[in-house]
């Protein structure tokens, strides 16, 4: 039985990539460097600002200007938060379901809150998620489970099998794993470019947020 559904953010509930991208490229030009394509950015949208500028810069955190660029990078990204960024299509369809059997359903994700609250706003969803759990309220980011068992709690409910969590990153579904929760791989969303996520570990997989109710058996 499905107690809860808590989905990760960036490339799994909302198609951010766009506006990511695009900060980007504005701190590109401020520096008079090649502009990146999204399908080039894509990928890697999920490591956020680290994967930003590793693609455009070339730059690593231990990098001298690593944070210096960061702090230009985020306060741009800031400005243009929701221009192009979307529930991915189906997912309000997947909202619409869970909240008609009434099965709660919440947010975690490593981005922000600085950026979280506002975009759950812009996409008129910040009255209907059931809890939310940013980056910068947990001491340990995903792959460790902290976020996931600090949303159970939330949801007043243990951690189990009975949770499911949604997520297009390995580190979501080490994370899933790691709360004893079932995870679910979005092959829609970004996957990065290391390992495939056959290689992930054992995990349901969709190819589209219409095939999620599906896969868990909620009719």
């Amino acid at each position: 039985m499905v107690e809860a559904v808590l989905f990760d953010f960036d490339g799994t509930l909302a198609d951010t990539a766009p506006d990511l991208g695009g900060a980007l490229n504005l701190l590109l030009r401020r520096y008079d460097k090649p502009q990146v394509s999204l399908s080039r950015s894509r990928p890697l949208v999920s490591m956020g600002a680290r994967g930003m500028l590793q693609i455009g810069f070339g730059v690593k955190p231990d990098h001298a200007e690593y944070e210096a660029l960061k702090t230009e990078y985020l306060a741009l990204y800031e400005a243009n938060l929701c221009r192009e960024t979307r529930l991915f299509d189906g997912i309000g369809q997947v909202l619409d379901a869970l909240e008609t059997r009434t099965i709660p359903w919440g947010i975690v994700t490593n981005k922000h809150s600085r950026f979280t609250t506002p975009l759950l706003a812009a996409l008129n969803i910040s009255q209907r998620v059931n809890c939310v759990v940013t980056g910068d309220s947990v001491t340990r980011l995903k792959p460790d489970p902290e976020g996931l068992i600090a949303a159970a709690k939330k949801l007043n409910l243990p951690p189990s099998k009975n949770i499911v969590y949604v997520g297009d990153d390995e580190r979501d579904i080490q994370a899933a794993i790691a709360a004893q929760m079932t995870p679910v791989i979005a092959r829609y969303g970004y996957l990065g470019n290391d390992n495939p996520p056959a290689k992930w570990g054992t995990a349901l997989m969709i190819d589209s947020p219409n095939e999620l109710l599906q896969a868990l058996g909620i009719h």
